[in-house]
């Protein structure tokens, strides 16, 4: 027989419940503070679905009465410098963490409704019905609720999409003090991979999060029960050695205990935790209507959750303790109710049936905050090869990565570099970060295999603005890995609440057609990373350009994509010696060749391919090196000079063909430049089919020189 020796968890799980006693001793302005916010939360929500019923909320109305408990008791020992983030059903939780930035207690009394709640209730409500006075001015709607000065980041309509955020802002609040971050997230978003890859890094770097589950026992319409064997949701937190509570969510008062337990784990440097709060939403997912309605509730189930309404347990323990009598409660909740509507009023017409046109935000705010103003890089010391003032030389591509890299990290103490294996094997998988190491090893941080996480907690620094982030996708096609928080998060934030912000977040993606690794590490992105309007796309072809580049991309207060090709990182061409700080400005491309009867369009390794082609057809070509791929960026000056002299284009790159870039390229050249063309966009692109292993289908699949010639032969 095999010894067995049963295994213990390596960090505690406790149930925590609350006893009379823990009610007669706490102390009574805290049950009266519990009291009077949940009660304004409620109202509020009730007044939502009234004017949802109305048809005055564009969009969902994600209630959540019922749960106002765990979102007053988790959010009162919290202070204004510790940040709170949510999903889609967050309106307590922004509510809570706002009343607690601006609320002023009296002792002995209901918490006071002044001006500055007023201010908060006014706010949030045109928010919700998308109108020019909400704190995003009327984008976020709903699901997207953000007050930055309040250490509100930000809901999510994505479920779980705002975990990976809340780690990022924890690693920057353990660099600066004690702060901590509270995630906020239900049932259903407990079993999404990223979550849990969240939970795994947090543990890892013991950053000061708390992973807040609101078991609300339904995701939609599912139980629970039938999404996990393991319906204690805390559980979770046992197998990545996470110090884990579960409570009543419908008892304030241990909620509030629990979560001044994990505070003080969290700010004395014991790393993550988590709290399960089990607690009940009242209605349907979205909308007035109980679960019931819909058929996957019965009426009894929610009689027996509502018989434990938080609210009235508050209101029972106050009037018990003699705190307020029951005139002042109701009161406290008709003040807030009368608020409420006249606040209402302001924004709709006499009759109450539409909204007023003054209160709805400009159409030609629309596109407004897609991206910066580029402000930030006034200033900026822009210098091209030619006329360069510093000593130059030829240089291996990979070494001024890794010299430029450094020379960021040694003068920037916000910049900081992840990502798989960054920290080790001598700089990483191709030597990138081999200065940065020497340098400054503490900023060089080699995360898990988990490129959603460690996207998304990059995002949560560039977000929180108190680091500027350097991700590695050790190749291209790991951005699918990281779809969510690359493309829904990182890309849309900035605009999505309201342009206020900035996202300092830089990522490095490697290309490697050609060498073998086949189809899932082979894409080029530059077709789709375009795609996305919150995204600025580089993609240096030399030595020289790459630092100049760098230096501008991570100077910028938007994301930006830094395209890498291997192929290049063991060429050699000119670049600085020892200046590592000078710029090359946005949206200027390079003209590497001139001639009159074509212009040449290409980016990154295909720039080098395009002069080999030139050198063996003659063909008087201008050869545009584009630098900058973003919309936004494109440099049309160059294009329609180069398209007016020759009136014919050829668009060069490597990749296949349904991802490609060109496609949209020529579509748009077409259109501007129609009548300045002798005949359709040319392309030269890989094939349809992603490369492949075998060295003979790879080479089949992809563009080089050979191609290129071709081209240009059918061409001229």
């Amino acid at each position: 027989m095999p010894d067995r020796e049963d295994l213990a968890a390596g960090a505690p799980w406790v149930l925590l419940r609350t006893t009379q006693r823990d009610w007669d001793e706490a102390d009574g302005d805290l049950l009266l503070t519990l009291l009077g916010r949940a009660q304004w939360i409620r109202s509020f929500e009730e007044h939502v679905l009234d004017l949802a019923g109305r048809g005055l909320v564009h969009g969902p109305a994600h209630s959540s009465i019922g749960q106002e408990g765990g979102a007053v008791g988790s959010v009162l020992p919290l202070r204004s410098d510790d940040y709170v983030n949510g999903s889609h059903r967050g309106h307590h939780q922004f509510l809570a963490k706002a009343f607690g930035h601006v609320g002023k207690a009296k002792a002995g009394e209901l918490p006071v409704l002044d001006d500055d709640v007023h201010t908060v209730l006014r706010r949030t409500l045109a928010e919700i019905c998308g109108l020019a006075e909400g704190y995003s001015s009327g984008r976020g709607g709903s699901m997207h609720l953000q007050w930055r000065e309040a250490g509100a980041m930000g809901t999510n309509a994505i479920v779980g999409g705002g975990v990976p955020q809340a780690a990022g802002f924890a690693w920057n609040q353990r660099r600066a003090g004690d702060a901590v971050t509270v995630t906020y997230f239900g049932d259903g978003a407990v079993n999404i991979g990223s979550v849990l890859e969240t939970f795994n890094l947090a543990a890892a770097w013991k950053l000061p999060v708390c992973f807040f589950i609101e078991n609300n026992q339904y995701a939609v319409s599912t139980g629970v029960a039938e999404a996990t064997a393991e319906t204690r949701l805390s559980a979770r937190g046992l197998g990545f050695k996470i110090p884990s509570w579960r409570v009543d969510g419908m008892d304030p008062l241990a909620v509030h205990l629990a979560m001044t337990e994990a505070l003080a784990v969290m700010r004395s440097g014991g790393g993550p935790t988590i709290i399960e709060a089990d607690l009940y939403r009242y209605l349907h997912q979205n909308g007035p209507y109980p679960g019931s309605a819909f058929g996957y509730r019965s009426k009894d189930e929610e009689k027996a959750w509502r018989d434990r309404d938080p609210i009235d347990l508050l209101r029972r323990q106050v009037l018990a303790r003699g705190l307020a009598t029951a005139e002042e409660i109701d009161a406290s909740r008709d003040e807030v109710q009368a608020v409420l509507r006249e606040i209402s009023a302001g924004f709709l017409t006499p009759d109450g049936r539409a909204v007023r046109d003054s209160a709805w935000p400009d159409p030609a705010f629309v596109d407004v905050g897609v991206r910066g103003d580029l402000s930030e890089l006034d200033g900026s010391r822009y210098e091209e090869q030619d006329g360069f003032s510093g000593e130059l030389a030829e240089r291996r591509f990979i070494d001024v990565v890794s010299d430029v890299l450094a020379r960021r990290l040694e003068s920037d103490l916000r910049v900081v570099v992840l990502g798989e294996d960054v920290h080790r094997l001598k700089g990483g998988t191709n030597g990138a970060t081999k200065a940065a190491i020497e340098r400054s090893p503490d900023r060089v941080l080699g995360t898990p295999i988990s490129e959603n996480a460690f996207t998304g907690l990059a995002g949560g620094m560039a977000i929180d603005g108190r680091a500027r982030p350097i991700v590695e996708f050790m190749y291209a096609d790991f951005m699918w890995v990281a779809a969510d928080q690359l493309f829904n998060q990182v890309a849309k934030a900035r605009h999505m609440f309201g342009g206020h912000g900035s996202v300092p977040f830089v990522l490095r993606s490697k290309l490697a057609a050609g060498t073998g690794y086949g189809s899932q590490h082979s894409m080029d992105p530059a077709g789709i990373l375009t795609t996305a309007a919150g995204l600025r796309v580089v993609a240096p072809s030399n030595p020289f350009d790459y630092v100049g580049l760098m230096n501008t991309a991570i100077a910028c207060d938007d994301p930006v994509v830094v395209l890498e090709h291997v192929d290049l990182y063991g060429s050699k061409g000119i670049g600085p010696v020892a200046d590592f700080d000078y710029r090359l400005p946005v949206g200027k491309a390079a003209l590497r060749r001139e001639g009159d009867s074509l212009t040449v369009i290409s980016y990154l390794s295909m720039v080098s391919h395009c002069l080999e082609a030139l050198d063996i057809v003659d063909v008087s070509a201008d050869l545009i090196d584009l630098r900058w791929l973003d919309w936004a960026s494109l440099d049309w000056d160059t294009i329609e000079r180069s398209v007016r002299k020759t009136n014919r284009v050829l668009i060069v790159e490597q990749g296949a063909r349904g991802t490609s870039y060109g496609g949209r390229l020529a579509d748009e050249i077409q259109r501007r430049l129609f009548d300045w063309l002798d005949a359709p966009v040319e392309r030269v692109t890989g094939g349809e089919a992603s490369p492949s292993i075998s060295k003979v289908l790879e080479r089949a699949a992809i563009a080089r020189a050979e191609e290129v010639v071709e081209a240009l032969r059918r061409i001229g």
